[in-house]
């Protein structure tokens, strides 16, 4: 007997992991693509800042990190490799995908392996709602930094510029 193998979608991943939680979040759907933090903040009627952008960053010896920024600030290299710990690049969209379960333009940035550390910058503070991407490119989730914080098992630095 061949067992077959369940293949859950990223958003039912991230409403999965949503209701182990404790506070409610919803995920917002949209017609068009939100897959850059511009497209992002149009659809939602926000500033690109309020975009909690999801960047995963790779290293030589199989190391990863996400960085949630927000979506008007750019990564300082140099920063991230001194919380990294190691000297880090951008994830192909194949190795994002890999190592997230999500797609490029939609990673969520909770609901993924533990193993992955997750840093979130300090630029998000600015904000008292964030949006970040449900597993889809025409995802939202709305999240406070605390919310954002908690869900993520994230750790808060200055790793960005604008």
């Amino acid at each position: 007997m061949v067992k077959e193998e369940i293949k859950v979608s990223p958003l039912e991943k991230v409403r999965e992991y949503m209701k182990t939680l404790p506070f409610s979040l919803e995920i917002i759907l949209f017609n068009e693509s939100t897959h850059t933090s511009q497209l992002a903040a149009q659809a939602l009627g926000v500033e690109v800042g309020q975009i909690a952008k999801t960047l995963v960053f790779v290293g030589k010896d199989s190391q990863a990190v996400l960085v949630v920024t927000s979506g008007d600030m750019k990564v300082d290299q140099k920063k991230l490799k001194e919380v990294a710990g190691f000297k880090p690049r951008f994830a192909s969209a194949e190795e994002a995908l890999a190592l997230t379960g999500f797609p490029p333009g939609g990673v969520c940035p909770f609901a993924v392996p533990v193993t992955i550390p997750v840093f979130i910058d300090v630029s998000l503070e600015r904000f008292p709602v964030v949006y970040a991407a449900a597993g889809t490119a025409n995802s939202a989730v709305p999240i406070t930094v605390p919310q954002l914080m908690t869900a993520t098992r994230g750790n808060m630095c200055d790793v960005c510029y604008c």
